[in-house]
């Protein structure tokens, strides 16, 4: 199989068309992936984004991945939301290490009335740092997804997880409509999507194939696509799941790569177990986004100053991320001028 026309961006792929990528020889795949990254996106630079929680544990879902389930022990500790003064400081330290998007998360199935406030002050007090915002707070309606949307987020995240088929094996208290409604009432609000799916998980290829389908045929591809790895943590479910096969993962942001060429596909969760060569082949394959750090949510993360060293040996620089003035600086610039302008009409001009 071919790859489409590079200038083309497709919704209408088939399942059979998919599950041919997957089953091209790995050289030709990763031929294929790294020519389509090439006619988008720099090769050698990557997104750098961190990851806060900013509300941790006691979550009501069952989700058999998940740390935070108030159903699973894991001996997480519960942590209530975090003031915004706390989440700036965390913001700025990110932006000092070198991240250019901040990403906060809370465990819930969807935010209360009385948290809006809160995180919405969260997003513009992130937004005042200059750094690219994201957010992921569970379903959200369509109310909720203006009034984030108002406040200046960028992005919402929330998976798929996986193929609507495999969705019931790990997730029973929401449906996969549940989560497609989400992404449209985002959609709706004008904010881009950040939404993947966990491979390991015990899913056959053919549900790799099926969770990619669902993200390559959206209306609009999700401008962000994370690529997580299970990260098996005791006390959950999955805990006892076997390894994935490194290629099988590598075969999937390959593959995301050719069907949503220009989407940043992002090395999420399960980093600490990859080594360099798995993380360097990853970025060959089309991975252009990582979560940068020491904890990802709750587990763990290769820490920053390991990530910069392997950014330099491979060549890689950091993705620059522009934003347009927050309304702080522009009314900073404003006064300025005016106390330039008093200046100028007090005192005269010698040289004129």
């Amino acid at each position: 199989m071919t790859a489409s026309n590079p200038q083309q961006t497709r919704h209408d792929w088939t399942r059979a068309e998919v599950a041919a990528l997957f089953e091209l020889p790995f050289s030709d795949l990763m031929f294929q992936a790294q020519t389509i990254h090439r006619q988008h996106f720099n090769p050698n630079e990557v997104q750098v984004s961190t990851l806060c929680s900013i509300k941790t544990g006691a979550c009501p879902e069952d989700c058999k991945y998940c740390p935070q389930s108030a159903r699973y022990d894991t001996g997480l500790e519960r942590e209530k939301l975090m003031r915004v003064e706390k989440v700036i400081e965390e913001a700025k330290a990110a932006k000092a290490s070198g991240a250019t998007r901040f990403c906060m998360g809370a465990a819930w199935r969807s935010p209360k009335k009385k948290d809006m406030p809160y995180v919405t002050d969260m997003v513009k007090g992130v937004k005042d740092l200059g750094l690219e915002t994201c957010m992921t707070l569970g379903m959200v309606s369509g109310d909720q997804a203006q009034q984030l949307a108002d406040a200046g987020l960028d992005y919402y995240n929330h998976n798929l997880d996986t193929s609507p088929e495999y969705y019931g094996d790990i997730i029973t208290t929401r449906t996969y409509q549940d989560r497609l409604e989400t992404l449209d009432n985002v959609r709706s609000a004008g904010m881009k999507v950040c939404c993947g799916g966990i491979v390991g998980m015990g899913e056959t290829e053919n549900d790799r194939v099926g969770l990619l389908l669902q993200l390559a045929n959206m209306k609009v591809h999700p401008e962000s696509v994370p690529v997580n790895m299970l990260v098996r943590v005791e006390g959950t479910p999955l805990d006892q799941q076997e390894d994935l096969d490194p290629f099988d993962f590598i075969r999937t942001i390959a593959v995301a790569r050719i069907l949503m060429p220009k989407s940043h596909v992002r090395l999420s969760a399960g980093r600490e177990e990859m080594n360099d060569q798995m993380q360097s082949m990853a970025f060959l394959a089309g991975a252009n986004s990582i979560f940068y750090g020491e904890k990802l949510l709750t587990t763990a993360n290769p820490e920053s100053n390991k990530d910069m060293q392997l950014f330099k040996r491979l060549g890689i620089n950091p993705e620059s991320y522009q934003v347009e003035e927050s309304e702080a600086e522009q009314e900073q610039k404003v006064q300025d001028a005016l106390e330039e302008a008093r200046h100028d009409h007090v005192f005269y001009n010698a040289a004129s």
